[in-house]
């Protein structure tokens, strides 16, 4: 993907309200990451011109404050 079809790709998402940000996490590649909802999308652009797409989908469950303790018991160092 060029650069101009990438500023084509986020003026959409604005043009949309999709809401997004901005982020870069491996070294050849942007990310974009889109929130919708019920849905939080990973989409990386790598410099080969290939396109990655990861999809986190509610559960639809909602937790109280406790589970701030399964975060820190489960993914802490």
């Amino acid at each position: 993907m060029e650069l101009k079809e990438f500023i084509t790709f986020l003026n959409k998402l604005e043009e949309n309200s999709v809401f997004y940000k901005l982020n870069k996490i491996r070294n050849e590649a942007i990310m974009v990451e889109v929130a919708v909802p019920g849905q939080r999308w990973e989409i990386e652009f790598l410099e080969d011109g290939t396109i990655d797409i990861e999809k986190f989908i509610s559960d639809k469950d909602m937790y109280d404050v406790n589970e701030l303790e399964t975060l820190f018991k489960e993914f802490s160092d």
